[in-house]
């Protein structure tokens, strides 16, 4: 399998490196996580001749001794080299009962660069705080990016052919090893039931896992229209599955937690204020979506607005779904003090399509930059000072927009 360096999760892991946090590497299920932090600790023991990298793969049976945490702790603290830089590494920490006192204690001690990955079920962001009295940061990972895909596959194919079979078999570079598309998607399938059925089920001691898959498989199906958890449940009580919005918005959350699922909260952009009522949901993968629902109905425009957001996501923004009176505008990108306002659509071709695009955008009476992110198969031109840019090409960009 080709070996694709990660860099921008590499720049961000030695940004951080030496700093007194604990370092979790977080991420959906087969995202690479593991990969990254191998590579991250081989770098930088090659680059440092004072290095005293520990790494420890939980899952080995060689280091099934180290499953208590107080074997663990003493493994580490017997592994110090005094005047060396000391790296401990640990890969499926979550395989250790108890994990947290080692690991609180080794970093009190001081003198150690600690660098953790995890199993989702036990190292939930909404747990890192109490399991490490925030003294953590966490390295967020994502599935393959557009740029990574083709770095694997090679970038000398042609783009928009590229972008359409990207969508389809989506960033877990992992089904990639499948040579057509239902065994791929067989492979993405495993990795979605053993996070519903296993991680989540484990962690919340769930009854049963009906009420979560209907759940999970409305939201992919409407990744991109705005939901909440009261219309979530009576559609799915209309469709004979009996909950109700308290669960529903609980599941959600876990959902969330495990990052199967990023929410995009709504944005007044007259009152420049957050609103609490109802949000977006987009799916982690858009192959997992179609592994999961199938691809009888690709719903392009949808799934490039997912796209999308994921990669603003990638860049550092925080992202808002934009409400303007009645109209909505995609998204409302923030970073520190730049703010964008981004349309994403398919097909412009029409005339009757672009005005409707365009619309919202037109309709902000500020100075900030406005962008249609489409699939235009050109190069980048302008409407009306609105950027109108090839989500493809876009995807290919240098920077936070591209």
């Amino acid at each position: 399998m080709p070996l694709v360096y990660r860099s921008t999760y590499m720049e961000r892991l030695h940004t951080l490196e030496g700093t007194r946090d604990i370092k979790v590497i977080t991420g959906v299920r087969r995202s690479g996580k593991s990969e990254l932090m191998k590579a991250f600790a081989s770098e930088s023991a090659a680059s440092d001749s004072m290095s005293n990298n520990v790494y420890l793969d939980l899952l080995d049976l060689d280091n099934e001794e180290l499953l208590e945490y107080h074997a663990l702790h003493k493994r580490v603290i017997d592994s110090y080299r005094e005047g060396a830089h000391n790296r401990l590494f640990i890969d499926e920490i979550q395989l250790c009962e108890g994990f947290e006192r080692a690991i609180n204690s080794i970093h009190t001690r001081g003198g150690w660069d600690i660098y953790l990955t995890g199993s989702n079920a036990f190292l939930l962001s909404s747990d890192l705080a109490s399991l490490f009295t925030g003294r953590q940061r966490e390295v967020h990972v994502f599935p393959f990016s557009f740029c990574e895909y083709r770095e694997y596959f090679g970038g000398d194919r042609e783009i928009d052919d590229d972008l359409d079979n990207y969508v389809r078999r989506g960033g877990l570079a992992g089904s990639y090893a499948y040579g057509s598309l239902t065994e791929s998607y067989g492979y993405v399938r495993g990795v979605y039931r053993t996070i519903l059925t296993r991680d989540l089920v484990q962690k919340f001691s769930l009854p049963d896992t009906t009420v979560l898959e209907r759940l999970a498989e409305y939201m992919m199906d409407n990744a991109g229209n705005l939901n909440s958890p009261n219309n979530i449940a009576n559609t799915l009580e209309a469709n004979k599955v009996s909950t109700n919005h308290v669960t529903v918005g609980r599941y959600m959350s876990y959902l969330r937690d495990a990052f199967v699922f990023y929410n995009a909260r709504r944005f007044d952009i007259k009152g420049k204020r957050y609103l609490s009522t109802q949000a977006k949901h987009y799916v982690c993968d858009t192959g997992m979506r179609y592994a999961i629902l199938g691809t009888r109905n690709m719903e392009w425009g949808r799934m490039y607005e997912n796209v999308v957001f994921l990669e603003l996501l990638r860049r550092g923004y925080e992202v808002y779904v934009g409400k303007l009176y009645q109209k909505e505008v995609d998204f409302v990108v923030k970073m520190e003090s730049e703010l964008v306002y981004i349309q994403v659509s398919d097909d412009i071709g029409s005339q009757s399509t672009l005005d409707r695009e365009l619309s919202p955008l037109l309709s902000i009476r500020d100075a900030f930059p406005k962008v249609l992110i489409a699939r235009t198969r050109h190069e980048e031109y302008s409407v009306e000072g609105v950027r109108i840019i090839d989500v493809a090409r876009w995807l290919l960009g240098d920077g936070p927009l591209g």
